[in-house]
């Protein structure tokens, strides 16, 4: 069996949008230890949170949850509030851009996972723009997306000045390739030897999710450029 250095895992919506049992199932024969569970569309939060105590994630160390990345702004205090009854202290991926009422998401603390976002959104693309965020979600962690980082400055400038500002935020990672146009694909080789650069600034227990769209066949192929992508290194920068 494969040994991963890292605390890979998928999120299901890149195995099988909008079908997290199937999602789960895919990953399950490969061990890993992460996985984030995807209600990126509405309609299907309902269902996940629903189903989330039925789920067997018995063999994960580290579960989140991926939030919708949009909603109508009158539902938001109920949509919060669902995710405080059904799944306390679960890890839940936040599009900044999409918060409408801090002080509703303020409750929920550390749970909080604030994603960096690409140059298709109005904010929360770079250092500063995200530092307003924190300013407003103090207790809130940061989930770094790296391709995002990437795609709004490609020269990895944004991205340095975003781990080097939130480092001590860092609570999980997104790992794919994105698109000029936002959407996400496999690590080809010039994302990964790009990638390699930031790795150092990756601590190796911070869960790695993978959002790349892949078949059955290419999962295990997948996690092999994730790997060389993001390689452990002696000189790992350490936060705090």
């Amino acid at each position: 069996m494969q040994t991963w250095t890292r605390p890979w895992g998928f999120s299901t919506g890149a195995l099988a949008r909008g079908d997290f049992r199937r999602g789960l199932d895919l990953m399950r024969a490969l061990s890993l230890p992460a996985v984030e569970l995807s209600a990126l569309r509405l309609p299907e939060l309902a269902v996940l949170l629903g189903a989330f105590h039925e789920l067997d994630l018995n063999a994960y160390r580290f579960v989140a949850l991926h939030f919708p990345s949009e909603y109508p702004e009158e539902l938001e205090a109920a949509l919060v509030e669902s995710l405080r009854q059904a799944v306390p202290g679960v890890p839940v991926v936040v599009h900044p851009d999409a918060i409408v009422d801090f002080a509703l998401w303020r409750a929920l603390g550390s749970s909080v996972l604030v994603e960096n976002m690409d140059r298709r959104k109005p904010h929360g693309r770079t250092v500063r723009e995200l530092q307003e965020v924190f300013e407003r979600l103090p207790e809130a962690r940061l989930c770094f997306d790296v391709a995002h980082a990437r795609q709004v400055d490609s020269s990895l400038t944004e991205a340095f000045l975003i781990l080097d500002g939130f480092g001590e935020r860092l609570g999980q990672v997104h790992l794919s390739e994105v698109s000029t146009s936002g959407r996400h694909g496999r690590l080809s080789r010039t994302a990964i030897l790009a990638f390699q650069e930031l790795a150092p600034y990756i601590p190796r227990d911070v869960p790695v999710i993978l959002e790349s769209p892949v078949t059955e066949a290419e999962i295990e192929d997948e996690l092999m450029r994730a790997e060389e992508a993001l390689p452990l290194s002696a000189t790992a920068v350490a936060y705090g």
